[in-house]
């Protein structure tokens, strides 16, 4: 299994140019020490905001920014990357350095912040190949750390008790990813008609608040280049304060999905042969870790999940609209989106199950 396509910089696509000698001026004016002179390469992953690696006289950096052109509402949100990225720092949830937000389009055409540059390894595949049963334990082990952590950490002690608003989070999250779904449908998906039929009626009782990722998968993290330790979490883009098991039922999706290129899950494979986790010893160490003592309620865990393949589902044809309009940040953005439909029929066909 190749992910050659995903790793590593390539010169900046043409649809994502911008004036190099401006965002120089303004690396100067409001990183310190940034030097006389830039280079700048896109990162070939990522489908949502573009990314690039700035290097300088001093040092490498990342720059993200808001795609060019129309943009669903509320998406591509770098200035809250930004704000939660800046107030994480500390923790014990290990992020990159934050160091300035440019909002002033006029630089190089969109929305961007830039943070430092962290040396490390992105994990494409989950089943982590080359590596021994003991090293995947560790890495996995190490993944569900840093969620759990992530979720203990107090919004109000980190400067972030307005992040999201509070109460009814799955009810908002579900009527948010109904509209940027239905502002994004390019065809008629009926799964996803009968997912937000049956979406609000079926939520579970009981809410809480945390500081929730949104995306948190192996190749969101920077791993030590020979240690299993997590040095940064990336693409804060869809973070929030919302439901804890609702993000990290998100993460256990990976457990659904059909281990493969395209899809990159861990359905299929021995898994306990391999040193992976099964689905329900992963869950049961978040719980631990997470003082969660009473567990979680089976029907209450398929719902999350069905939810978050709903969710996805709805990122996916998000994708399909801007890469037929041109604007999606890489090549593979159509095959991407023609994921949405057996995703939304996948997460139908577990609904049904309860």
């Amino acid at each position: 299994m190749a992910f050659e396509e995903f790793q590593g910089t390539k010169p900046v696509a043409p649809q994502h140019a911008f004036d190099e000698a401006a965002l120089l001026r303004w690396l100067q004016a409001h990183v310190p020490g940034f030097g006389h002179s830039l280079q700048v390469e896109q990162f070939k992953g990522g489908q949502s905001n573009p990314t690039f690696r700035l290097t300088g006289e001093h040092g490498r950096y990342v720059l993200r920014r808001k795609p060019p052109g129309q943009l669903l509402p509320s998406a591509h949100a770098v200035d809250r990357e930004f704000r939660v990225i800046r107030a994480l720092h500390g923790t014990a949830v290990p992020v990159a350095r934050a160091h300035a937000l440019c909002t002033d389009e006029s630089v190089i055409g969109s929305m961007f912040y830039v943070m430092d540059c962290v040396d490390g390894r992105v994990l494409w595949d989950p089943l982590l190949p080359g590596m021994t049963p003991d090293q995947r334990r560790a890495h996995f082990a190490e993944l569900g750390r840093v969620i759990a952590e992530l979720h203990r950490v107090d919004p109000q002690a980190v400067g972030l008790a307005d992040y999201g608003r509070p109460g009814n989070y799955i009810a908002r999250q579900v009527a948010r990813w109904t509209q940027q779904y239905r502002a994004a449908e390019t065809e008629t998906i009926e799964a996803m008609d009968r997912l937000i039929d049956w979406l609000p009626q079926c939520i579970p009782s009981g809410d809480e608040v945390a500081v929730v990722h949104g995306d948190y998968r192996f190749d969101n993290v920077i791993f030590h280049p020979i240690e299993p330790r997590i040095l940064a979490v990336l693409d804060w883009e869809l973070s929030t304060l919302g439901h804890p098991l609702v993000d990290f039922a998100y993460h256990c999706m990976t457990w659904h999905m059909a281990a493969g290129e395209t899809t990159r899950g861990l359905a299929g494979p021995d898994l306990p042969g391999l040193g992976i986790p099964t689905e329900a010893d992963y869950v049961q160490a978040y719980l631990q870790r997470t003082g969660r003592t009473r567990g979680v309620a089976a029907e209450h865990w398929r719902y999350y999940l069905v939810f978050n393949m709903f969710r996805l589902a709805g990122i996916l044809q998000g994708i399909m609209k801007r890469a037929l309009q041109g604007n999606a940040s890489n090549e593979r953005a159509l095959q991407a989106g023609r994921r949405a439909r057996p995703l939304a029929e996948q997460a139908w066909a577990l609904a049904q199950q309860g």
